[in-house]
């Protein structure tokens, strides 16, 4: 069976997975408005203009994930400011077979810190994220057969995850009433999220427990890192419209400093939440000078266009099974190439994690390296995996974990890779905070 049968094959038992549980969420009795809620924010109000707090659906950037989703954070508050804190770290070995697999050791990792307090009318939000891959990272990145984007020593990476910046996000955001249940808010910085894609993988409840990036990460939400970025939306109790101007090139393989460019990229995204258990984006932008050009040339313009599907389900006493469909479509000028992603999490008893991904990406000979540059293949990557989370000590909770994968490639370059499939591992220990209460 081909690659392309398989994905599509995979894909509508995915969808089929998706639209189940979506039908469950719908059926399941209202919950406990309060349950499961963050800190209060400037999103939800009373009649009265009496701020409530709000149910956990702010993602990354502006982007919203469902409502039913518990938080795994730390709270405080001082002077007035409502503190929040998330982190993820691995420390890994990672192992790929065949020809261009490779074995590393190293730390997968960020960190993030929120401040929020009111502010005229509305209320004013501080975000700052960092990431120390720059220097647990090894070299131009970890193995992860399959992965492309982004450049370094003067070549496009690819078979590895570039790391991520050191500065991940400094942003702020005011948010305020506009009148008969809508809202309205402004967020941007020097590093920051533009209105594209769906919730970014570091931050999606069902990537949490895997540390390797998806390979369809430069179809989806790679721009999750953009050095400048200006966004403006209105929203309701259900849904939101945002648009975005920024610097839409991607960062330079000095992972330590601001990649400053013109603000003429765009882009803009619709998101509804119809039930607290389900949340669904439609996104499009336009990305000027995104990538490098082919040997050596100017630098390539884009066009993506990215839908998702994302449903969190109670299981059980303090359990959550998180499932995200995405596709993504990168156009260029010679060629369009499509990915899509079907991406899953099950929790039981705050405990025993078991994840899986399977993914297909239409992918250029100058994405992998190989001749002709120009020539096309769909590739294919199916991964999973199991976590065991220990009991929180001062509000961290570690855990254990190993995951196998398989990188699938069609026969035209098999030689490149010595098989048609590959095979992965990794073993890790994790530390995140443990779950809000």
């Amino acid at each position: 069976m081909h690659v392309r049968d398989v994905a599509a094959h995979a894909m509508g038992a995915a969808l089929l997975v998706c639209v189940s549980l979506a039908r469950a969420a719908a059926q399941e009795a209202p919950a406990d408005p309060h349950a499961g809620h963050q800190m209060p924010h400037a999103g939800h109000e009373g009649h009265e203009g009496h701020e409530m707090a709000a149910v956990p659906r702010d993602g990354s950037g502006t982007s919203w994930q469902p409502d039913a989703t518990p938080m795994y954070a730390f709270h405080a508050s001082r002077d007035g400011w409502q503190l929040m804190g998330h982190e993820n770290l691995f420390v890994q070995y990672l192992h790929e077979s065949g020809d261009r697999g490779a074995d590393q050791g190293g730390s997968i990792n960020w960190f993030m810190g929120m401040a929020q307090r009111p502010l005229g009318r509305g209320r004013l939000q501080l975000n700052g994220m960092v990431s120390l891959e720059p220097f647990t990272i090894p070299g131009c990145g970890y193995p992860d057969l399959l992965a492309s984007g982004e450049q370094c020593d003067g070549e496009a990476i690819h078979d590895r995850q570039h790391p991520h910046d050191l500065f991940m996000e400094l942003s702020a955001r005011y948010d305020a009433p506009l009148g008969r249940g809508l809202r309205w808010e402004l967020y941007g910085g020097p590093a920051a999220e533009p209105a594209l894609g769906p919730v970014a993988f570091p931050h999606r409840l069902s990537a949490m427990p895997n540390p390797l990036a998806p390979i369809a990460h430069h179809w989806l939400d790679a721009t999750h890192v953009s050095f400048g970025v200006v966004t403006g939306g209105v929203y309701g109790a259900k849904w939101k419209a945002e648009a975005s101007v920024f610097n839409g090139r991607e960062p330079d393989e000095h992972r330590t400093g601001f990649d400053f460019g013109a603000l003429d990229s765009v882009s803009a995204r619709v998101t509804y939440l119809p039930v607290r258990a389900v949340a669904l984006q439609l996104s499009a932008g336009r990305l000027e000078e995104a990538e490098a050009g082919e040997g050596g040339g100017p630098r390539v313009d884009l066009s993506r266009v990215t839908a998702s599907a994302t449903v969190h389900k109670g299981v059980g006493m303090d359990g959550v099974w998180a499932t995200t469909l995405a596709w993504g479509r990168n156009a260029e000028s010679a060629h369009t190439s499509d990915a899509f992603l079907a991406e899953t999490s099950v929790t039981l008893r705050d405990r025993d994690t078991w994840f899986g991904r399977f993914e297909t990406t239409g992918k250029t000979g100058h994405d992998l390296q190989l001749t002709p540059e120009d020539a096309r293949f769909t590739v294919a990557k199916l991964q999973g995996g199991y976590t065991r989370y220990l009991p929180p000590r001062r509000g961290f909770a570690p855990g254990l974990g190993a995951a196998l994968s398989a990188a699938a490639v069609p026969e035209s370059i098999q030689a490149a890779y010595g098989s048609r499939v590959n095979l992965g591992a990794a073993i890790f220990v994790t530390v995140r905070p443990a779950r809000a209460r």
